[in-house]
């Protein structure tokens, strides 16, 4: 696949770290970090140039400034032109999102302020998400008459449907705070916002420091268990440890451990 470099990130900010962590960071906070067209072609460059550096082993995304982690699309500065042929009009989610780049390295979320709309494109695809206590979670689509669907289902395998069935037929009308979160497992912990990047940071410093192969085989296996019933996710399941495990390891030269039932 070729992908459009820019030559200088302008709206994010690409922070490689020695310990084998990338920091990616909006960076657009007069607009509440929004995406327009130009976000959309950084991030998918980041991601291609995070998934070819073997030096990077895990991705951070946050964000600047203190208001927002992201608000969506930015309505001032639209993303895209709607092209004449609908069929043509392409998901943001397939520039935004790790996933959709084929990144399969553990990508982590930290979260602040207000999240809405758009802004699940980040969250939808990452492993895990961490936000601090002021987060605030909404999708305005209904609000404005628009129908919410890209986001809200991209939700489903993080969110019981009660929940997102609420958030986004709410719209504007009300938020779902840190607490509440947590407790619908859209997120995995809270924190101060003062230790929110210390907190992903300190996290992804101990993912980075475990085999590659190893973490990025279990993302994708779980990733994809996601499109398949239970059961055949189960059956499917093995293979991914076959292709793994197998490269690593020379099973003749691997220690018998025994087994001890108590």
């Amino acid at each position: 696949m070729i992908i459009e470099q820019p030559d200088t990130f302008e709206t994010i900010r690409y922070e490689k770290g020695d310990d084998g962590v990338l920091s990616i960071i909006l960076d657009r906070p007069a607009r509440m970090n929004a995406f327009n067209q130009r976000m959309m072609i950084e991030m998918r460059a980041a991601w291609h140039r995070f998934q070819q550096d073997p030096d990077l082993r895990v991705a951070i995304i946050s964000a600047a400034g203190d208001r927002a982690f992201c608000t969506g699309v930015d309505v001032i500065e639209p993303y895209v032109e709607t092209p004449e042929m609908p069929f043509d009009e392409r998901d943001p989610g397939e520039w935004l999102g790790p996933k959709h780049n084929l990144v399969w390295k553990p990508v982590i979320a930290a979260v602040h302020g207000l999240c809405g709309g758009g802004a699940f494109y980040f969250l939808n695809e990452s492993d895990f998400i961490l936000c601090s206590d002021d987060a605030q979670f909404f999708d305005p689509h209904v609000t404005f008459g628009l129908v919410s669907a890209c986001e809200p289902i991209g939700l489903s395998h993080r969110m019981p449907y009660g929940e997102i069935m609420r958030m986004i037929l709410m719209g504007n009308d009300e938020r779902i705070g840190a607490e509440t979160a947590l407790r619908i497992g859209l997120v995995t912990q809270v924190v101060s916002r003062a230790d929110l990047l210390p907190t992903a940071r300190a996290l992804a410093s101990k993912i980075a420091g475990k085999p590659t192969l190893a973490t990025q085989g279990t993302v994708r296996a779980m990733w994809e268990s996601l499109d398949m019933t239970h059961m055949a996710a189960v059956r499917n399941s093995y293979k991914y440890t076959q292709i793994g495990n197998r490269s690593r390891l020379d099973r003749s030269k691997v220690a018998k451990v025994p087994f001890t039932v108590r």
